[in-house]
C-alpha cells in the first residue's frame, strides 16, 4: 500500500459495516495522512448486512473521524455502499434515501486531481546525458512545476546556473514543458551536469540542499531497520551512501513499522518537504548489499 499510496492523489479505505473501524482501517489510516494523500473515501461496505441503517453508518463515521484526526488525516469523504447490490457504487441507493451525497463512482469522476504539480515550483532531476556533436542535451522527467525556453535555471548540488535554450517534448521543440512531461533540456552554457543532479527555475523556491535529512518511513523489509545500518538513499534520479543515525528514539524497525528517521548522507540531496513536493520529498532506502528496497521515506523539514 505505501509504494502505491505514495503517488496517489485518492484514496478509498473500505470498511465493513458489521465490523467497523479496526486496526487494519487505521494502518491504512495512518500510511494515507503519513503520505499526505489529498482525497480519501471512507467506503462503509456491506451496509445491506445492517439493515441499510443511518446509526449504523454515522457510528462508524464518527469513530473514525476521531482517529483521523489523531493522525493528522485533514478530511475524507465518508459514503455508504453495499457492493453486493450495487447500492450508491454507480449510482444512489433507493434503500438509503437518509444519505444525500454522491454515490461513489460519481464522486471519484468529479474530484480534482492532477492540479497540484504543474503549480509547483520546477524541479528536473536529470536521468540521462545526450551528447551529440558537441551539443549536451538532459533528459528525464520534469516532476513538478513547468520550464520555459529563457527561464534562467540552477543545477544541484553544484549550484552553478545557467539559461535553458533548447526544450524537446516528444522530439518537438517546444517553448515551454510541463510536468509530468518527458523531455529533454538544452542550456546556453557548458556545465558539469550529470545523471542525479537536478535542475530548478530561478525565482521559485529552491529545494533544500543537505546532507542531514529527517523523515516519517515505513519499513518494508522482514529484515530490520537499526541505528548505524549502512544504507543507499535513492532519491529521484540521484543514489548516494548514507547512515542511520537516529530512529526517532527506538534502536529498529520491523516490517510494516511506521517511524521517523534521520540520515547523514555521503553526498548533499537537493530535497522538498514532502508536503510541498512529493516527488522530491520521497526516496526509499535500499540495501546496499543486495539491493532490496528496505524502506520507504517522506521528508520533513520542518
Amino acid at each position: 500500500m505505501v509504494t502505491g499510496a505514495s503517488t496517489a492523489e485518492l484514496a478509498i479505505i473500505l470498511v465493513d459495516a458489521r465490523n467497523g473501524v479496526v486496526e487494519q482501517t487505521l494502518r491504512h489510516a495512518a500510511v494515507a495522512a503519513l503520505l499526505r494523500v489529498p482525497h480519501v473515501v471512507l467506503a462503509v461496505n456491506k451496509m445491506d448486512l445492517v439493515g441499510y441503517e443511518e446509526k449504523e453508518f454515522l457510528r462508524i463515521v464518527e469513530d473514525f473521524g476521531r482517529h483521523a484526526e489523531e493522525l493528522g488525516l485533514p478530511g475524507f469523504t465518508p459514503i455508504p455502499v453495499s457492493a453486493l447490490v450495487g447500492d450508491n457504487v454507480v449510482e444512489r441507493s433507493a434503500h438509503m434515501d437518509w444519505y444525500d451525497g454522491p454515490a461513489l463512482l460519481e464522486f471519484l469522476e468529479t474530484v480534482p486531481v492532477g492540479v497540484e504539480a504543474g503549480d509547483a515550483p520546477a524541479r528536473f532531476p536529470v536521468q540521462y546525458v545526450i551528447r551529440h556533436e558537441e551539443v549536451r542535451y538532459y533528459a528525464g522527467q520534469l516532476v513538478s512545476g513547468s520550464l520555459r525556453v529563457g527561464d534562467r535555471v540552477t543545477v544541484h548540488p553544484s549550484g552553478e546556473t545557467s539559461e535553458i535554450v533548447g526544450i524537446d517534448v516528444l522530439g518537438e521543440a517546444a517553448e515551454a514543458a510541463f510536468a509530468p512531461q518527458s523531455i529533454t533540456v538544452r542550456l546556453a552554457d557548458e556545465r558539469d551536469v550529470a545523471r542525479g543532479d537536478m535542475i530548478t527555475a530561478d525565482g521559485a523556491d529552491s529545494p533544500t540542499l543537505t546532507r542531514d535529512v529527517r523523515a516519517a518511513v515505513c519499513h518494508l523489509a522482514e529484515r530490520p531497520l537499526r541505528v548505524g545500518d549502512r544504507v543507499l538513499v535513492r532519491h529521484t534520479t540521484r543514489t548516494v551512501k548514507a547512515i542511520v543515525k537516529e530512529l526517532g528514539g527506538v534502536s529498529s524497525l520491523a516490517a510494516n513499522d511506521l517511524g521517523r528517521v534521520v540520515l547523514r548522507t555521503a553526498e548533499p540531496l537537493a530535497v522538498d518537504d514532502y508536503a510541498d513536493v512529493r516527488r522530491t520529498g520521497a526516496f526509499i532506502l535500499v540495501d546496499p548489499a543486495d539491493g532490496a528496497t528496505l524502506t520507504a521515506g517522506m521528508v520533513e523539514l520542518a
